[in-house]
């Protein structure tokens, strides 16, 4: 069974001022998610789904749809505010969309085999679709942890230009993930990594700290455990207009009430994004070096 890959491309972008999930970034035109389905296919994925708000629908569809469904099968579903489960309704100032777990829920109804699931403005390397593909094809044949996560070192995943966002990870000596934090401003300062907390406290980070950067690998009956876990989170804090329902904070409520084990998969390639505009000419430096290294081809589609 071949898995499908599940591309979250709903997000505002609000920092970089502008839909970076359709800015190209290759010599042919090429986005980031472009070289995300082209390491799909290559590792043997099936099929992608991809998670968009209806206003970027005709944009989407213009850019992506017609190239992309020539190589593999292609659907899209919609996140929007207002798909809450029933008895919930959103706020009327709600504005901001209610997180990637609440997008991956959207996508329920698309998916019935393994999954992974990632990041339209990522660009994660063909060692990660190659690793996470194996887990798979192990589980299928002997049984693997429940769920998987692709891990990368935090120094190799800031922005010289501004605050991220990070899952750091805790492992055991089985790279089993024990617990998964979500930190919300984290930065380089001198030869620092430093995280502020919202009340401003600082906390250095170690540069080879693992973090998620929303590579993870799922089998179906994980849409149960988000929608579970999002009626209890709509109840608590379904009226903080800011409030964002994480695929982090899911996955570590499974593993704390011992119910999943997550494997966290080390992998060999390079990850850049696309965080804010002034991220984007060193994102194209590295990327024109892969291709003059022979790792990808200057016309991924050959269109």
């Amino acid at each position: 069974m071949k898995p499908t890959l599940i591309i979250l491309a709903a997000g505002m972008g609000s920092r970089y001022g502008g839909l970076k999930q359709v800015d190209p970034i290759g010599p042919s035109g090429e986005t980031i998610l472009d070289y995300s389905v082209f390491d799909a296919i290559r590792a043997g994925f099936g099929k992608v789904v991809f998670i968009i708000r209806k206003d970027i629908e005709n944009d989407f569809k213009e850019i992506f749809i017609n190239r992309l469904q020539k190589h593999i099968e292609i659907e899209w579903v919609f996140q929007e505010t207002d798909n809450l489960p029933v008895g919930f309704t959103k706020p009327e100032e709600r504005v901001k969309p209610w997180g990637t777990g609440h997008a991956v829920m959207m996508a329920a109804g698309k998916v019935n085999e393994p999954f992974a699931v990632i990041n339209a403005d990522d660009f994660y390397g063909f060692d990660a679709f190659k690793t996470i593909a194996g887990f798979f094809a192990a589980q299928q044949i002997q049984g693997a942890a429940d769920y998987a996560m692709v891990a990368y070192e935090l120094q190799n995943t800031l922005s010289d230009f501004g605050t991220v966002s990070r899952g750091e990870c805790a492992t055991d000596e089985n790279n089993l993930l024990q617990s998964v934090t979500e930190r919300t401003q984290i930065e380089k300062t001198g030869e620092n990594i430093v995280y502020r907390d919202p009340d401003g406290r600082e906390t250095i980070l170690k540069a080879k700290t693992p973090v998620s950067m929303n590579f993870w690998g799922f089998t179906p009956d994980f849409f149960n455990h988000l929608e579970a876990q999002f009626i209890d989170f709509l109840k608590t804090n379904g009226d903080n207009l800011k409030s964002e329902f994480y695929i982090p904070t899911v996955v570590d409520q499974l593993i704390k009430k011992g119910r999943k084990k997550v494997k966290v998969l080390s992998n060999s390639g390079q990850w850049f994004g696309i965080t804010y505009k002034e991220d984007k000419p060193l994102v194209i430096k590295k990327l024109n070096q892969l291709i003059a290294d022979g790792l990808y081809p200057a016309n991924l589609w050959n269109d």
